[in-house]
Formats: C-alpha cells, structure tokens, sequence
C-alpha cells in the first residue's frame, strides 16, 4: 500500500472541503466510510489516492432509518446491519432487508455503510491484479483481458466491447427494483437527487468512468418509496457456496398482485450478471396484466434475457438466470404479505 494522508471529517460540509483540497493533488482523494471495499483495493495497489477522508464521524447524523408513508430514508452511514435487522424494513421492504442479509459476512456486515456498499466495485480478477495491464477499467484503452480469458463470474447484461466485468453488490439490485433515489451534496453543499437507475453507467467505450458523480459528491441518504408492491418482495441470490459469496445470478422482485395472482404491478431487478445495477422493464412489461404462473414467468424470463450477450465460461449465465428469475418471481407471488 502506498503512503497517503489521513484526514478525518467532522461533518457533510468539512468533508467536502477535504475531498475538494485533495483533488488537487495527483492521485486525488477517496472517502472512508466502513472501508471494507477501498481498504481492499488500495492493498491490491488498484487504487493509490494521495489523501482519505475518513468520514465516520458523519455517522452522529447520517445513519438513522426513517420509515413514513412515503417510505424508507436510510441515512447513507446507516450500517448494513442495522437495517437489515431494522423490523420495519424487514416487515414492509423484506426484498431490502433479504438483499442486505445476503451480503457478505456478519462482520463485514457490521462495518460496511449503506452509501459505501452500493458504490463497491467491480470483482473481476483482471481489474483487481495490477499485473495484468489490459483492462480498460483500470487502464482506459488497454483492453479487455476478460472477454478472452477466465470470465466465468463476469457480466451477460449491460456489457461492452470494452467491458464485461460485473457489478457485484446485492443492495442495490433491490433498489434499483423499487424505484429508489440516492441524495447528495455536490461540492458547493446542494443537495440533488438522482435515481439508483441512473447512478451507475453503462461500461460503453469508458469503462472507467463508472458512476454519474462529482469526485467530491457525497451520498447522504437512499429514499426508498412506498408502493402496493413493497411488502409482497423477496430476494434470491444464487452462488457457488451458500454460507458467503458474491451472486453468479440474483433477483429482486417486488409484485402488486390482484386475488386471482393477475400482476398489477411487478418491479424487477437483475444482479449477479450484470454491469450495473440492472432493472428488467422488459420483463416487467411481459408480466403486465397476465396471471402470475410458470408459464408467464418463463415468458417474463426470456424477455429479460433476450439481450445477453455471453463469453467463453460465461455462455451459462443466461439459463441461470432466467431460472433464478423464475423462482424468484413464483416464491414472491406464493409469498404471503405481512399483515
């Protein structure tokens, strides 16, 4: 690990400051927040900033869970932990509380913030070793070692010429279902909102540009709105072992359904195989006002699917998951809402 200054942030506004001082050195700045990510990749040598700024101390204000008819405000220093046990999550966003409890380790869980973990990057073993120097992600027009070597894990969905390194979080494939927003302070302190959706971005022909933010933006909450869907939700996550792993393929699914299982409403979202945190509309328009069955699940599944692009070691993702999908959509509508 290369040498850097560790600055510590009192609040939103001290954080920026530093954050914005350091961007005028080379190598720039980062955030610490539960570090469980960063502290990973500056080890590896993939990341070197010049300054961290350790911004723990805005938990005293940005870590509570709020839950009003609107919905949910979880305060983006809020632990992964603390609100995947939190019982209103658990009661009314089960498909929340699901994803967080299937990520990573209880300890890990303990640490990790809720901004920090929907931002983690990618897995992929040519991004993370230094020693390969073609990916695009980590060196801009280097190439892809990936798309002709070991790429098993890698991404079916959202993927580029450039790019098929997955996105690998579980927090926010849920979100991502549920319309959910992400608030933040830009360098002069005004706030703004932006959609889940929109936060990530397609790898494209910039692979190393992965997300629509500022070096000094700073994440400050996740709003997460109500609907008729929210309590009828569930996560499915598939892995090679069931006690930790990151997703080969996972669902989120969150339905509105009629007494007859007639889909007023399905939210959808796709990780594990993706690039971005992925929302299928196409699958949820395949849904629309048909009887939730096998067979209209399949229907859904194959849309949702019908733009995967495979790999080498990868060509089995696809089948993965549109089973994954198919479970998930037959567990939720078999689910019963809580009271």
């Amino acid at each position: 690990m290369r040498n850097f200054e560790l600055l510590t942030a009192d609040d939103p506004g001290d954080a920026i400051r530093k954050r914005a001082g350091a961007e005028r050195s080379p190598a720039g700045g980062r955030y610490l927040a539960g570090g469980t990510n960063l502290l990973d990749l500056m080890k590896l040598g993939v990341v070197a900033p010049d300054v961290v700024i350790n911004i723990k101390p805005l938990r005293r204000t940005l870590a509570a869970v709020v839950a009003n008819g609107e919905g949910l405000k979880l305060g983006a220093m809020a632990r992964m932990s603390e609100v995947a046990d939190h019982p209103t999550v658990r009661r009314d966003f089960p498909v929340v509380s699901d994803a967080l409890r299937l990520a990573a380790s209880p300890q890990l869980r303990n640490m990790a913030t809720l901004g920090g973990n929907i931002l983690q990057r990618t897995r992929c073993n040519y991004f993370r070793d230094p020693s390969w120097q073609a990916c695009n992600k980590r060196n801009p027009g280097s190439g892809c070692a990936a798309i002709g070597g070991v790429n098993r894990r890698l991404a079916v969905l959202g993927v580029s010429d450039h790019c098929i390194a997955n996105y690998p979080g579980d927090f926010a494939i849920a979100l991502v279902a549920l319309g959910a927003e992400v608030e933040i302070l830009d360098s002069a302190g005004t706030p703004r909102r932006i959609a889940v959706h929109d936060l990530h971005r397609d790898p494209a022909d910039t692979p190393h540009l992965e997300v629509n933010l500022e070096p000094t933006d700073l994440i400050t909450a996740i709003r997460v709105p109500a609907g008729p869907w929210t309590r009828r939700s569930r996560y499915v996550k598939i892995r090679d072992r069931q006690s930790y792993d990151f997703a080969l393929a996972s669902a989120a699914v969150a339905l509105d359904l009629a007494p007859d299982r007639t889909v007023r409403a399905a939210r959808i979202g796709l990780g594990g195989l993706v690039a971005r945190p992925w929302r299928s509309q196409e699958a949820e328009a395949a849904l629309q006002g048909k009887v939730l069955d096998e067979n209209t699940a399949m229907q859904a599944a194959e849309a949702a699917f019908s733009g995967a692009v495979t790999h080498g070691e990868n060509a089995f993702k696809p089948e993965l998951g549109r089973r994954t999908l198919v479970r998930a959509l037959l567990e939720t509508a078999e689910s019963e809402e809580h009271p």
